[in-house]
């Protein structure tokens, strides 16, 4: 018997002409209505009902009423519970549904872990989506005695400068040590790199002929930055680990026995692909347990059917991989694309994010710089040399055009300066590379080629000289500053044409906890010119402050067209050039539709030729 059984009971036959529980009604003695009932039910009773039992009933309404504050507090003592004046229920059916619901000792103790874990995440701003999710990673110590990492291993993470897991590191190393298929998002400098290679490391224990991990990523430069952190990370291992470089046809050969030879093998979509179509190399991927695939986000831009994209190139080295192969995706930003086809694929999968997804670096120090035209922008440049510079500095154009206009600018103005860009050789762009790493280059100019994974330790300052055509190119060019904890700089410039892009940009900005205009946030988008964008970029002038001259048009070179128009005044008169018009009245006749007006200027003309002939 509930609560609802009990009220039917105690007041059948009773009516309520007032609404009792509304709050307009809550001054309202609820007593006098049950009595005034009451009294008109004693006048229908039958005559063998005595007196004795109406009182009674008197009685069982007027229990609170009378205001015995002992009889209260032995009904509250026995566990009952008041609903209305008048009106009590037992606690027995709250306390049986209590013994019901609850846990056991052992789930307790799961739900309090589970609880403590979550608690866990949020202090680092690790977001974790999936199924059977493991648990983060407090420390380096515990993969020993949770994964049974070797202590060498650790030893060497430790030596490499990771004194204690990043966010990233805390919840990807024990993911992929159980085998599960992971897409991980986290800002730039945050130690990806190290998240997918200590596990790749321990999980192919010893050696062994023929590739067993491969991990792809867009740009060369990319791949031998991730060859280099492999080697420091398997010093304590005797695995094998190489990069697909030139793939010239002197070369093939080498490279086949490299990869064939190798545990782990880094290397480029596109020279993979060429090595796997090739008919005379023999390179089998069927032993491949691991495809790490970094930046992820733009090897799924385009579509499958587009050739020569990153996309088409991946579906390729797909293809050739073994059905059982584990595949991890790891990105600093997250495209729909990249998630639509992860969800598609990937069987247990598990979503990680730190911080705001698609946000930059907290790190960073961002600023918008308006500058009216391109030549604005490069006085704000020069402006920024004269207050100091602290190199390292990364200077970002949209073009190899625009990338060697700027350099010759800026050649002599004292700094050290030096681009890099796709039209050099790649012994050119290793060479600045390595110089800028070193400190020979103060000042590097590139485009988009290094905007992505490039880790240049101790950048203190990023100028987007041209504005990033997207939202996820600005996070990815500011992201090669503030890296591994260190503070940095970012300086954008924008003119007018820039505006289209301008309230992504800023959105981004404030995302990461930067001050940005209000009136920017409001800028109107139009989608349509943003896409135009995407695909080509804008135009614009052309950097440099050498004022040239229009080229003058002699009379030899325009013979030709002044021998076309011969005969055609009407159309002359009309056209653009005047000096052609010119030179077509000099060699018409007035019998061909010449005015005096016209033959009149036509003979001034000879009249000052003849003076220029004389000898002075």
């Amino acid at each position: 018997m509930d609560a609802y059984d009990i009220f039917k009971k105690l007041t059948k036959g009773l009516t309520f002409k007032q609404r009792v529980l509304g709050l307009s009604n809550a001054d309202q003695n609820v007593k006098q209505i049950l009595k005034k009932e009451i009294d008109v039910k004693k006048e229908d009773l039958s005559d063998h009902e005595s007196e004795s039992e109406l009182s009674n009933v008197e009685d069982n309404c007027d229990f609170q009423e009378s205001g015995e504050s002992s009889k209260e507090e032995e009904n509250f003592s026995d566990g009952e519970v008041q609903l209305l004046e008048g009106v009590t229920v037992s606690k027995k059916s709250k306390q049986n549904k209590e013994k019901k619901t609850k846990l056991s000792p052992e789930e307790l103790k799961n739900k309090k872990k589970l609880e403590e874990e979550n608690r866990f995440r949020n202090e680092y701003g690790i977001k974790a989506v999936g199924r059977h999710i493991t648990s983060a990673l407090r420390d380096f110590d515990d993969l020993v005695t949770r994964y049974n990492v070797s202590v060498d291993m650790v030893g060497t993470i430790k030596k490499c400068g990771y004194d204690e897991p990043t966010p990233i590191q805390r919840q990807a190393l024990p993911a992929l040590l159980e085998g599960r298929q992971i897409v991980a998002t986290a800002p730039t400098g945050s130690g990806k790199t190290a998240a997918f290679l200590v596990p790749l490391l321990h999980c192919l224990g010893a050696p062994s002929g023929g590739p067993r991990a491969l991990v792809l990523c867009p740009t060369r430069e990319l791949a031998h930055q991730i060859y280099r952190e492999a080697l420091r990370l398997s010093v304590s291992t005797q695995l094998r680990c190489s990069v697909v470089k030139s793939v010239k046809s002197s070369k093939v050969k080498e490279r086949e026995s490299t990869i064939r030879k190798s545990d782990l093998v880094i290397s480029t979509p596109n020279r993979l692909c060429y090595m796997l179509n090739r008919e005379d190399v023999n390179i089998s991927l069927q032993k491949v347990q691991w495809l790490i695939i970094d930046e992820a986000d733009k090897m799924f831009e385009g579509s499958e059917e587009e050739v020569d994209t990153f996309r088409q190139q991946l579906g390729v080295v797909l293809a050739s991989l073994d059905v059982r192969r584990r595949i991890a995706l790891f990105s600093a930003t997250h495209t729909p694309a990249l998630a639509k086809w992860a969800r598609k694929h990937l069987r247990g999968l598990i979503v990680l994010t730190v911080g705001h997804r698609n946000a930059a670096a907290t790190t960073v120090q961002q600023e918008l710089l308006f500058c009216g035209n391109e030549s604005g922008k490069l006085i704000a440049f020069r402006q920024l040399v004269q207050k100091g510079l602290k190199p390292p500095v990364l200077v970002f154009v949209q073009s190899k055009e625009r990338a060697k206009q700027l350099f010759k600018e800026l050649l002599y103005d004292g700094i050290n300066v030096d681009v890099i860009h796709a039209d050099r050789t790649q012994a050119q762009r290793d060479r600045v590379v390595r110089s800028f790493r070193v400190g020979r280059i103060w000042v590097l100019i590139c485009t988009e080629l290094m905007g992505r994974g490039i880790d240049f330790r101790g950048v203190n300052l990023v100028v987007n000289y041209d504005f990033p055509p997207s939202a996820i190119a600005y996070i990815h060019r500011v992201g090669r500053a503030g890296r591994a904890g260190q503070k940095g700089r970012a300086v954008t410039f924008f003119t007018q044409d820039d505006v289209v892009n301008l309230r992504s940009i800023a959105s981004v900005m404030k995302q990461s906890g930067c001050e940005v205009p209000e009136y920017m946030l409001s800028i109107k988008q139009d989608s349509n010119r943003r896409k135009q964008l995407l695909k080509k970029a804008p135009h614009r002038d052309k950097i440099s402050t050498v004022l040239e001259k229009p080229n003058k048009r002699k009379l030899e070179n325009h013979a030709v067209e002044v021998s076309k128009y011969a005969g055609e005044t009407d159309l002359i008169q009309n056209g653009k050039h005047g000096k052609i018009r010119r030179l077509s009245k000099i060699n018409t006749s007035p019998k061909k539709g010449l005015k005096k007006s016209d033959m009149g200027k036509t003979n001034n003309i000879k009249k000052k030729k003849r003076k220029s002939l004389k000898p002075v």
